[in-house]
């Protein structure tokens, strides 16, 4: 793992890739979905709602079981930018965090049109998925923050003193860029946080996960990736709140058996970093991939964003087949997840031959425009 674009992939790497990244898209829907029906209640609201263990299956939000929130909207949209600002490189104009905004003023789009009848033929095909024209939740933030053309950077960011979860939950992408070096990834992850979550602590959170992601995805241990992404970040101006939460998440590991008191005091107040953290844990302590996911769900913070952010994380170290099948067959959207998420795979594996100096694919080009 780890090949670089001009790189030749073996037929096992190309399979492994695949699984990581449908496994990561799968898993960020999976969390999304199952933290949806509590996202805002507390403890005790889940168990009486769901029983003195808590929610322990998908259950309905927003009318129907597996229904996901913007989390998942906005990683699906992160795929689409990125698989953009790789075919757009053939014309020279490489600046991905450019791609990945237009990418997510699409997404905005989705949520003030009726449908996708207005949608451009240069919007290519996610945005004109009618079943994304839906609002779940979306955060004041995001709206203003992708509410005109104007593009925030890390030096003059929107919204500044804005440091929830909601950019590091659609940051997953980022670290599945496994041929970049991960300080590349970080920077990317960092500048396209900063579009809506301006506060350090929130866009260097959403660098330190795709850090992580970027080093499971590569076959790392999750310990080892959160490490790298700790020396990684040590010299930053501001990282301190997120090495002290990432600290706190491995230090909790050792401290017995894990517990929705224990995930409910890692949350904290809900910012960015914290959530990461208990993301962190849960992917850590859980048995498997159902019960982190259960463990990140029960309790009395943002449970939408942390099954996000822990499913992103498993899906990436374990692939698809990890996840549990009857979760992904009730998801909303699958048919879309998967399909991107193929797309990205071939993009990242065999791009050149989709778009390169040797020849182009029109039916790609289509899907993907460069402009």
């Amino acid at each position: 793992m780890g090949a670089s674009a001009g790189a030749v992939w073996g037929r096992a790497e190309q399979q492994d890739f695949r699984s990581r990244v449908r496994g990561t898209l799968l898993g960020v829907a999976v969390g999304d979905a199952l933290g949806a029906p509590v996202d805002g209640l507390d403890l005790d609201g889940i168990r009486e709602a769901h029983g003195p263990e808590g929610l322990a299956d998908l259950a309905p939000a927003h009318g129907r079981r597996g229904a996901v929130t913007h989390h998942t909207q906005l990683t699906l949209f992160s795929v689409d930018g990125l698989i953009r600002a790789q075919v757009r490189r053939d014309t020279g104009a490489w600046h991905p965090p450019t791609d990945l905004h237009r990418a997510y003023r699409r997404w905005a789009a989705t949520q003030r049109d009726w449908g996708p009848d207005l949608r451009r033929e240069d919007d290519g095909w996610l945005a004109r998925e009618e079943w994304l024209y839906v609002r779940r939740g979306p955060t004041r933030a995001l709206l203003l923050g992708l509410g005109d053309e104007t593009m925030g950077t890390p030096q003059a960011p929107k919204n500044p003193g804005e440091r929830g979860p909601e950019a590091a939950a659609r940051s997953a992408p980022f670290g599945l860029l496994v041929g970049w070096e991960p300080h590349l990834v970080a920077q990317l992850a960092v500048e396209c946080a900063a579009q809506t979550h301006g506060h350090p602590t929130g866009y260097l959170t959403a660098g330190a996960y795709a850090v992580i992601v970027h080093g499971v995805a590569r076959g790392g241990s999750l310990d080892g990736s959160v490490q790298r992404a700790l020396a990684l970040f040590a010299a930053r101006p501001g990282q301190q709140a997120v090495a002290d939460a990432l600290q706190h998440a491995l230090g909790a590991v050792r401290q017995g058996l894990p517990t929705p008191a224990r995930v409910t005091e890692l949350v904290g107040e809900g910012t960015a970093e914290r959530l990461v953290a208990a993301a962190v844990y849960c992917a850590l302590v859980g048995e498997d991939v159902r019960h982190g996911l259960r463990l990140a769900v029960n309790h009395g913070g943002p449970s939408a964003a942390t099954g996000a952010l822990t499913g992103g994380l498993l899906g990436a170290l374990h692939g698809e087949t990890a996840l549990p099948p009857a979760w992904t067959a009730e998801l909303e959207g699958r048919p879309t997840i998967l399909e991107l998420a193929d797309d990205f795979a071939m993009e990242m594996t065999q791009g050149a031959a989709l778009h390169g100096p040797t020849g182009s694919s029109p039916a790609w080009l289509t899907r993907y425009p460069r402009g």
